[in-house]
């Protein structure tokens, strides 16, 4: 979903295999100050946003909206280097296990929430306790699956017999114990997510009262937040992380259409977009005077797939996703319109990872080069479309989907000899198109792009194709993907587990679980009112380093 760089670090280490054409300098020079009014220290970032999905409880945000935010006001055990998305210790003293299946956590001392309240063992294991049981619905319950226990709290089927975990044991102030169902020696380098977050009392005492205004243990706090509007945040003062914010807060506007967000950066009346329009990529660097960057993430945009509509199973579905995939002529797409800040996927992760970490180029084959003459024989060998037509949902709100989505539809118009089969069907806002999606109301493909939340190969194909995970969206199942994810997180040696994700990836290709679009860079543009300004490998902003000049 979401989670580290600088232009520099990226350009110089994988520019090439995304194909990135622009890296903007991280700085600018001097301007006026930002809308805030004050600069320097004080100095407050504008930036653009768009309502997360859900209220901003960590364990319940599993989009990149929401996550932003987290990112802003927690601080968890673990933290990933903005630069090199190295998983490092942020609240962890340490971390040790000697199985790979017990761990021993000691939490260091000195931390405290904004409230005052310190940060103790018992601030994570309540928090995780409470993400994980079936009672409190929160969207991220399956982060939490490989602690012993979790089958108890969070049965797939009836009523929970449990209201804690049993592999969590708090045994000092600021000691626990994390016991897991099976051996998982990456587990450590997860815990940066933001479903690991440690929680206060007052989330607790007082939900209400905390989901209306947010209390962390982040470099930021939330000031106010007005849905719809802006969400304002101010620096905490008192945070004791080595990360301290360089600016005086952050103010993330809501914008509904990134055009406008744009236009107010250009015109001045904005500091930071962090997703450029594909419309405006051809103007960006003389519309903001080289203030531009283009650095590779870890994205993929997807095209998913209602599984649990039957159209879209069994043999024919499978000969459908396939043909689709085979209709998209993904160069043309990422050089026309996104101006190669786009690269054709050719697998279902990320080359940020490498081939180390389980990047497999070309995995995808033949099934995801444009062949017009073979993608229409597939989709007429399964009957055509559902009821004559083809439907692509997405938000209308952020990210120029509108462009990209029509050039698909009329690819596969193309292919098939009708300019009417397929079109786009654009929901209002993010939030909107999130929620259909989590009532299971799409009856076709539907945007579907993942932004890492660790860089691990699991991280691309567990919460997104495993039966029951917090991000499949479609429902796909397949025993064989579940068995080889399953034994692949057991897998002590990290190069074989890495292998073992791959042959899982094979299982996500043979059944075309979702169509690979293309890899995402990540774009921002900032105005002369701010420096030091840079994206993360998870293409988010690191808001924290921005200087209000």
């Amino acid at each position: 979903m979401r989670g580290a760089t600088h232009a520099k670090w990226a350009a110089c280490t994988v520019a090439v295999a995304l194909a990135a054409t622009a890296c903007g300098s991280s700085s600018s020079g001097s301007g006026s100050s930002s809308s805030s009014g004050s600069s320097g220290s004080s100095g407050v970032v504008s930036a653009s946003w768009g309502d997360p999905q859900n209220p901003l409880e960590p364990a319940n945000t599993n989009e990149v909206q929401g996550g932003k935010v987290l990112d802003l006001i927690f601080r968890g055990l673990k933290r990933y280097n903005p630069k090199t998305a190295k998983a490092e210790n942020a609240l962890a003293q340490s971390i040790t296990t000697s199985d790979a299946q017990n761990f021993k956590v000691t939490v260091k001392n000195g931390w405290t929430f904004s409230n005052g309240e310190k940060v103790t063992a018992k601030s994570f294991v309540n928090a995780w306790n409470y993400g994980a049981a079936l009672k409190n619905n929160q969207k991220n319950a399956s982060f939490f699956q490989y602690i012993d226990g979790y089958d108890k709290v969070h049965p797939e089927t009836g009523s929970a017999t449990a209201t804690t975990m049993s592999g969590l044991k708090v045994t000092g102030g600021q000691t626990f114990t994390i016991r897991l169902s099976q051996k998982f020696s990456t587990f450590p380098d997860t815990l940066g997510y933001a479903a690991f977050s440690p929680l206060p009392q007052a989330f607790f005492t007082n939900h209400s009262a905390w989901l209306s205004k947010p209390i962390g243990n982040g470099p930021y706090e939330v000031q106010k937040y007005n849905r719809g509007s802006q969400m304002s945040l101010r620096t905490w003062k008192k945070y004791p992380g080595p990360d301290k914010a360089q600016n005086g807060g952050v103010d993330l506007k809501v914008y509904t259409d990134n055009n406008t967000a744009y236009t107010d950066l250009v015109a001045g009346n904005l500091d930071l977009v962090d997703d450029v329009p594909a419309n405006q990529l051809r103007n960006v660097q003389s519309d903001l005077d080289g203030r531009y960057i283009n650095t590779p993430a870890g994205i993929i945009q997807t095209l998913a797939f209602p599984f649990y509509d039957k159209a879209w199973s069994g043999a024919n579905g499978l000969k459908l996703r396939t043909g689709i995939s085979m209709a998209i002529n993904r160069p043309q797409i990422t050089d026309t319109i996104f101006q190669k800040t786009r690269t054709p996927a050719t697998d279902w992760t990320s080359p940020v990872l490498g081939k180390a970490g389980g990047y497999q180029a070309g995995l995808c084959g033949s099934k995801c080069t444009f062949n017009a003459a073979a993608a229409k024989k597939m989709i007429s060998d399964a009957g055509g479309f559902p009821g004559g037509k083809l439907t692509i949902t997405y938000n209308a709100d952020t990210g120029s989907h509108k462009v990209w989505v029509d050039a698909v539809c009329n690819n596969i118009n193309n292919v098939v000899g009708n300019d009417k089969a397929c079109v786009g069907r654009p929901v209002g806002t993010f939030a909107d198109f999130r929620n259909q999606i989590g009532q299971h109301k799409m009856t076709g493909p539907f945007r579907a792009g993942w932004q890492m939340d660790y860089p691990l190969i699991q991280d691309f194909l567990q919460p997104l194709y495993f039966t029951g995970a917090s991000s499949n969206d479609g429902q796909f199942s397949n025993p064989q993907f579940d068995k080889l994810v399953n034994q692949a997180n057991a897998e002590t040696d990290e190069a074989k587990a890495v292998k073992i994700f791959q042959q899982a990836e094979g299982v996500v290709r043979d059944q075309m679980a979702a169509v690979p679009l293309w890899y995402q860079n990540g774009s921002a543009g900032f105005s002369d009112n701010i420096s030091n300004v840079a994206l993360n490998p998870f293409s988010v902003p690191v808001y924290n380093e921005i200087k209000v000049n």
